[in-house]
């Protein structure tokens, strides 16, 4: 099965708004952004520059529950200009970030081998989590580890800055 993450129904059209937010009902639907009740977003994008930023639903949407038994993947992504931000979206207290890791390490590879990286020089892995909406210091050598391993900066965190 060939997977295609740029040409598909599950891309939202851009965004230019200054802030918007990312939410998952988590109820077995895909991930979506909403510029109204902030208080149901479980990551906040900003975009001072109002830049063109295109959602894409992964997880349910471009890849589904019954597909690819046995591998992760993110609720979505971000790209705008020559980057690309994976998000995954967490509602949870406890155990979550390595789980988030791990399906943002899948989403990263199930994109690479479908397109790769080339056109993208600023990439980014987001864990998100409403119940730790601030930023979650990730150990220096678990960060060095997933930048070589992917070229992909991971923060923790429910803010994402369009650059």
């Amino acid at each position: 099965m060939s997977l295609n993450f740029l040409v598909t129904p599950c891309r939202e059209p851009a965004r230019l708004d200054l802030e918007f937010g990312l939410c998952d009902d988590q109820n077995s639907t895909k991930a979506y952004t909403k510029t109204d009740a902030p208080k149901s977003w479980i990551a906040t994008v900003r975009n001072e520059n109002k830049i063109p930023v295109v959602f894409t639903a992964i997880d349910k949407c471009i890849i589904h529950d019954h597909e690819y038994p046995g591998r992760g993947r993110c609720d979505g992504m971000l790209t705008f200009s020559d980057c690309i931000y994976f998000v995954e979206l967490k509602d949870m207290r406890a155990a979550w970030l390595e789980n988030a890791k791990e399906q943002l390490e899948s989403t990263i590879i199930f994109f690479k081998d479908a397109h790769g990286f080339d056109n993208y020089r600023h990439k980014k892995a987001f864990a998100c989590n409403r119940r730790h909406r601030h930023f979650l210091e990730i150990n220096n050598e678990e960060n060095l580890r997933f930048f070589r391993q992917h070229g992909f900066r991971l923060d923790v965190q429910s803010q994402i800055i369009v650059i």
